[in-house]
């Protein structure tokens, strides 16, 4: 399983760490912190030293209820640090968190290498075009609704073979297209309730049929600090113990907000798995 990112072939057969920056004021964790130059270039190198594969970049706040913001908000926001990221870290393999086309067309432009859409291509028809003409991966995440309407959303004839479904639907639009590179995300927190993440947690080797990579994005969300009654900056442990568990589901990526943690985490699961075969 490889993603060719920017002509550079990342072999997913050994699990990666995709860091998270987010540019948010509203972020559910860390909205806000990353605000100067400074910030962002210090954390940014951080997780980079740690062993992040990727760094994804988002501006538009994909928590429950977060408020809508127009595109030039987002480009304006994004935009600025995609530069400055990569003109300190030229080799850097940026992941354009969003689910519009214009956004990611003129990242795309500046030099990220891959997209990450919370919606698939739903919320833009343009999207995977955009995409298919740029050549680069796209992960593909499971949401119904939008981030403002999503927690209302999660009713299911049958959990894991309506993602399922949605997943095969999603992968035949993006081949259809051309798409070679894709990864899929069950969307942990994204139109589900607390049982329904640990159902989708405890049936994560389903979505190994389609022979594509799956990203987990558990981290800090409140599938575990509602559950432990603590808060998300308490939840570090928690988002640890899930992702091993991930792991063990078979997930190629960890989308995290702590790399170190994360990849500690991984070699202990390579450990486990050079031990048991």
């Amino acid at each position: 399983m490889t993603l060719n990112c920017k002509g550079t072939l990342i072999d997913l057969n050994e699990p990666r760490v995709m860091g998270v920056l987010n540019l948010t004021p509203d972020s559910f964790y860390d909205g806000g912190k990353y605000k100067s130059e400074k910030n962002i270039l210090s954390q940014t190198e951080k997780m980079l030293n740690e062993g992040a594969t990727f760094i994804d970049v988002g501006a538009y706040s994909s928590r429950p209820g977060a408020d809508h913001i127009p595109v030039e908000e987002e480009l304006n926001r994004i935009l600025p640090v995609v530069k400055l990221l990569l003109q300190n870290f030229p080799d850097i393999l940026l992941s354009i968190d969003t689910f519009r086309s214009r956004v990611a067309q003129g990242c795309l432009e500046e030099g990220a290498a891959l997209i990450n859409d919370i919606s698939a291509g739903k919320l833009d028809p343009l999207m995977m075009e955009t995409v298919s003409r740029a050549r680069v991966p796209y992960i593909m995440m499971h949401m119904q609704g939008t981030p403002q309407n999503m927690k209302q959303m999660n009713t299911y004839r049958d959990l894991i073979e309506d993602i399922r479904y949605y997943f095969s639907e999603r992968i035949a639009a993006a081949r259809a297209l051309k798409i070679h590179d894709l990864v899929i995300d069950p969307g942990f927190g994204f139109a589900k309730n607390i049982s329904q993440n640990y159902e989708l947690l405890n049936n994560l080797p389903l979505f190994k049929t389609f022979g594509i990579p799956v990203l987990a994005g558990l981290s800090r969300k409140s599938m575990i600090y509602k559950v432990l009654g603590i808060t998300a900056a308490e939840a570090l442990n928690g988002t640890t113990a899930l992702n091993m568990v991930a792991l063990q589901g078979g997930a190629n990526l960890l989308r995290v907000h702590d790399v170190r943690e994360a990849v500690e985490c991984i070699n202990l699961f390579n450990r486990l798995n050079t031990q048991s075969g």
